[in-house]
Formats: C-alpha cells, sequence, structure tokens
C-alpha cells in the first residue's frame, strides 16, 4: 500500500478531549402541578415587584412636587428675615420726615437723627452678611475696585486708592458692586524738557 493514498490522522489534544467528554444527560421536565406552582410564585413576585415599582414611582414623584412647592416658598419668602430688620429703619425714616416738616424743626438735630438712622441701616444690612467696601487708602485691587481715574497725589503712594467716588458691597464674599475709587499715580513728576 502507497503511504500517500490513505488519509492522515491528525490527533489535536481538543479533539481528544471532546471524544472523552460524555455527552450531557437530558433534562428531565418536571411534573405539570410543580411547573403551575413555579408560575404562580413567579408571577405573585413579579406582581409584587411591580407594586414596589409603582409605590417607588409615586414617592419619587411626591418628592419631585414637594421640591418644587419649597422652592418656590423658599423664592417667595426668602427675604422675609431681611425685610423684618429694616422695618424699624422704615419706622425711624418715617419719624425723622414728619420731625423735618415741623416748622422749629432743628437742621442739626434731623442730621444727627439721619445718621443715626443709617446707622441702623447699615447695621441691619451687616447682620445678613452684606460688607461695605470703602478702601480709602488702600492698594487698589481691581478685583474689588472699579478705577474711574488717576490723580496725583504727594501724600497718597502711587496705586493706592486716593477718593472712594461710590463705596462698593459685597455679599457674603460675594462682590456685589465694586466701589468707585480714584487712584493717586504718585507725586507730580517733573516736567522733562
Amino acid at each position: 500500500m502507497n503511504p500517500s493514498s490513505e488519509p492522515a490522522s491528525v490527533s489535536t489534544p481538543d479533539a481528544a478531549a471532546a471524544a472523552a467528554t460524555p455527552a450531557p444527560a437530558p433534562v428531565e421536565a418536571p411534573p405539570a402541578a410543580d411547573s403551575t406552582a413555579l408560575i404562580a410564585a413567579a408571577k405573585k413576585e413579579a406582581a409584587d415587584n411591580y407594586d414596589r415599582f409603582m409605590r417607588t414611582a409615586a414617592d419619587l414623584e411626591n418628592l419631585r412636587k414637594r421640591t418644587l412647592r419649597e422652592k418656590e416658598e423658599l423664592r417667595l419668602f426668602s427675604a422675609a428675615r431681611v425685610l423684618e430688620d429694616l422695618l424699624p429703619v422704615v419706622d425711624n425714616l418715617a419719624l425723622g420726615l414728619a420731625a423735618a416738616k415741623q416748622s422749629n424743626a432743628d437742621l442739626k438735630t434731623l442730621t444727627g437723627g439721619v445718621d443715626m438712622v443709617l446707622t441702623q441701616l447699615k447695621s441691619a444690612l451687616g447682620n445678613h452678611g452684606l460688607k461695605e467696601i470703602n478702601p480709602a487708602g488702600q492698594p487698589f485691587d481691581p478685583h474689588q475696585h472699579e478705577a474711574i481715574s488717576h490723580a496725583v497725589s504727594a501724600e497718597v503712594p502711587a496705586e493706592h486708592v486716593l477718593t472712594v467716588v461710590r463705596t462698593g458691597y459685597a455679599l457674603n464674599g460675594r462682590l456685589l458692586r465694586p466701589a468707585s475709587v480714584v487712584v493717586s499715580s504718585g507725586p507730580a513728576q517733573p516736567a522733562v524738557i
């Protein structure tokens, strides 16, 4: 016999393992009563899960509505505490105005009264986090100040605030309005000829 005419038999580890593995045993079908009980248990579990899902969805919707309602109430009434603190200031301004309208009104007394009301107003606003920015004589800070011009000054060093034109304000560390200032350019420089 010619060796080249016979088919070559190739032996691989996978083929040997496949030949040695027994065929899986057939799965026996459960009795009809057991499958009915399993189906009933699965349906009950599905119904319980659906019920829990619906309750959770309803709770989530209620939470969303309550959050929106609370947010709206907070928006509407957030200024109530500030306004309560400002009411005495309004009362004192009304008293000062009534005193100014009197025929025997004294300008010095009225000025003192208005000054006290201004102090009361600043105190009420300060209690709610409002801080005044009045940087006269301090170095110019572009994050807190708005330079509206430069002016020559022999007393105030260059790049320091010479004059505060409009006071600035910050609320709890956040700038509301920068202070408008005139910045010193230092002493006058001699003219170069």
